[in-house]
């Protein structure tokens, strides 16, 4: 077992084909601690070299309220009114610091989502 940092993209490739060997390693084994070093490694190297951004507020809001099953009217109970969850939704009114703590209570989504600027 040879572990090394990732520091380039040449060594995240050969990172990838020695898990690809390893994948199936018992826990606790040498090779299976061999895995679970080597897939902190490329986690790191991926969020390092590969971030992934929070998506736009009001398109979390409305992916959040597909998977729920939540229409405008649902949307309309937690921030106050039918015409505020359309606004809201049509991106003509900007989230306040109550409606984020709202719609993350009540539906869930991490406020650092919400509190994103938008246009």
């Amino acid at each position: 077992m040879e572990i090394r940092p990732i520091k380039t993209k040449k060594d995240y490739q050969l990172a990838l084909a020695r898990l690809e060997l390893i994948f199936d390693a018992k826990k606790n084994s040498k090779e299976g601690d061999e895995l679970e070093i080597l897939s902190i490694l490329i986690e790191k190297y991926e969020d390092e070299h590969f971030p992934i951004g929070f998506p736009d507020p009001i398109e979390a809001i409305k992916f959040r309220m597909e998977q729920l099953g939540y229409t405008q009217t649902d949307l309309a109970k937690v921030v106050g009114l039918k015409s505020r969850a359309s606004e809201i939704l049509n991106k003509k009114r900007k989230l306040t610091l109550e409606m984020v703590r709202l719609i993350h209570s009540s539906m869930n989504i991490p406020t650092n989502v919400l509190i994103q600027s938008y246009t």
